[in-house]
């Protein structure tokens, strides 16, 4: 969010799902697509049945590069010189739309020199990719006309994340692949409200609608419509907070998320939440984080709620209550009303529409929407939707680039905050897989998701596993400089050579007891993508296959090479 602000001025998918399957070019860079987004995938599909021309970047083989017509397998972390090549290309072979740069864009010339060292050659040393598949990925970016950027996590969870977001945003904007259909650059959010709550002003610098909290007249207007005073100095990122926490913080309200899974580096957090005075947990289940709550709160699940979800695409959706919600169970609006009124406020809300409402009269790109109109559309409604007649808007930036003009920002490589050396040889990366869902307090209780992948695991290169002694299916230990877990092996070629990938999902082994929690300069997002790490063979497995019928299963449907190889 932070990047698409300063480039384009606005923190979302530039373009909508379903413009994804009439897309020519799909550039798929550090997203497990099918497996992170699986409807999204099913658009991408699409697309390429249709004859379109995809390329994935990634430093995994995933599923998505079975159908690619290029896999740009990059060293973890290098994306900046990647992408910088691919500018450079496009720079020094007159590819560039030079009438959409002088009407649309500032500061290209910073690009155009920071960019000249970039070549395909030198990217190919450093990123592993060769140069002529980095030349014919720009050429053919630059151009297709319906040529869409999709990216992820895998972007933005490096400590140089907003870095990679700019060297993105700089090839869209000298390439005028924006304000168009099947264009633009898209972040495809991680949750299925995410999008929503950044909305809504659950941010540390933002008030409702990206409304800035150090802007005086944001703050003035603010003041007046929820009747107290606001400060105007910007909050702590979660990053910055989870560092605080047990010093300068010294009370906690988690809600929804179980931090002790889901966060980076979490012993050091864990020693923070022990000098933590008081912690209350908002949540569907008991989770890791409960071990720490002094009071519980048992939340309504989305099926048993009113109310929104906002997707990747600005798409505002109506949820309608199907159950009612367990005995003393409360739907999240129901129980922060219940806090405010109790410690002296006088919230009266009756209902999730009157709290949208409120919401889109203080925010001009919401003011057409609310829930009755939604309720009378089964595809939603887009933002920016400017009143009761907008039709919604189903790709930004057509006609001019919303912050007036787009901002180049000249980017230089800078290597990921901890790499491999003698002690530590290799490189962990984290993610999801399709069973499992973030920190898993819900999807481990389904049997069926249980039964396909019940058990955590790394995946490892076969010559990296033969070193050390590994087979498939042994139990290993795997070891950073904050921590140390054990789970099994899959030896594949889906990984790199000297690189390592784990799931987060799994409490008896936490991806993130490992991970670094070194924060990008801009956002703080920690880097959870890539880190030193180290293997050690701890005994046998047992023969099996691990995970029968899945992605992973030795020899299994979109396996790109089984143990044996």
């Amino acid at each position: 969010m932070a990047g698409l602000v300063t480039t384009f001025g606005a923190g979302a998918m530039t373009n909508s799902i379903p413009e994804i399957r009439d897309a020519e070019f799909l550039f798929v860079i550090g997203s497990n697509t099918s497996e992170a987004h699986p409807i999204i995938a099913m658009e991408m599909k699409r697309a390429v049945a249709r004859g379109a021309t995809m390329v994935v970047a990634d430093p995994r083989r995933i599923w998505m590069t079975t159908i690619a017509d290029r896999h740009l397998m990059l060293r973890p972390g290098t994306d900046v010189w990647l992408l910088n090549a691919m500018a450079n290309v496009i720079i020094s072979e007159g590819l560039t739309d030079p009438e959409f740069i002088e009407r649309n864009t500032e500061q290209f010339e910073d690009v155009v020199a920071a960019v000249a060292e970039y070549t395909p050659e030198q990217a190919e040393i450093i990123t592993g990719v060769p140069a002529e598949d980095i030349r014919r990925t720009a050429r053919q970016y630059a151009t297709t006309e319906k040529a869409g950027i999709y990216y992820t996590l895998g972007i933005t969870e490096h400590s140089h994340g907003t870095d990679n977001v700019y060297a993105l945003s700089n090839l869209v904007l000298m390439t005028g692949h924006l304000g168009k259909p099947s264009a633009g650059l898209n972040p495809l959010r991680g949750q299925n409200n995410v999008q929503g709550a950044n909305d809504a002003g659950a941010s540390p610098v933002f008030y409702p609608g990206y409304q800035r909290v150090d802007d005086p007249a944001a703050q003035a207007k603010y003041e007046q419509l929820w009747g107290t005073k606001l400060s105007p100095e910007p909050g702590m990122n979660l990053n910055v907070m989870m560092k605080a926490v047990g010093d300068q913080i010294r009370g906690l309200f988690v809600m929804g998320e179980d931090i002790l899974l889901s966060e980076p580096n979490v012993k050091r957090l864990e020693e923070g939440m022990n000098g933590l005075e008081f912690l209350v947990l908002q949540d569907l289940f008991l989770n890791e984080t409960a071990r720490f709550a002094d009071v519980i709160l048992p939340a309504a699940c989305f099926v048993e709620k009113d109310g929104t979800f906002t997707n990747s695409d600005r798409r505002v959706q109506l949820v309608r209550k199907g159950v009612e919600p367990p005995p003393g169970a409360l739907a999240d609006w129901e129980i922060l009303k219940r806090l405010a009124n109790a410690v002296g406020m006088s919230w009266s809300y009756e209902h999730p529409r009157e709290i949208y409402r409120e919401m889109a009269q203080s925010v001009p790109n919401f003011a057409g929407i609310s829930h009755e109109r939604i309720s009378e559309r089964n595809d939603g409604l887009q933002w920016p939707c400017l009143d009761d007649e907008h039709p919604g808007t189903k790709f930004l930036h057509e006609g001019g680039v919303l912050r007036g003009k787009g901002q180049f920002q000249a980017v230089q490589y800078r290597p990921s905050y901890e790499l491999a050396d003698d002690d530590y040889s290799l490189l962990l990366s984290t993610g999801r897989t399709l069973y499992h869902y973030n920190a898993a307090t819900q999807t481990r209780r389904a049997p069926g998701l249980h039964a396909k992948q019940p058990e955590p695991f790394i995946e490892i290169h076969p010559k990296d596993a033969r070193r050390r002694g590994i087979a498939h299916g042994d139990w290993v230990s795997v070891t950073t400089r904050r921590g140390q877990v054990e789970c099994r092996a899959i030896v594949s070629r889906q990984v790199r050579r000297g690189c390592i990938w784990m799931p987060l999902h799994y409490a008896e082994a936490r991806a993130n007891l490992l991970t670094v929690d070194a924060g990008d300069p801009v956002t703080q997002t920690a880097e959870y993508k890539v880190c030193a790490a180290e293997v050690v063979k701890l005994r046998d497995g047992d023969g099996a296959n691990t995970f029968p019928g899945s992605f992973y299963a030795a020899g299994g449907p979109g396996v790109v090479a089984t143990p044996a190889e």
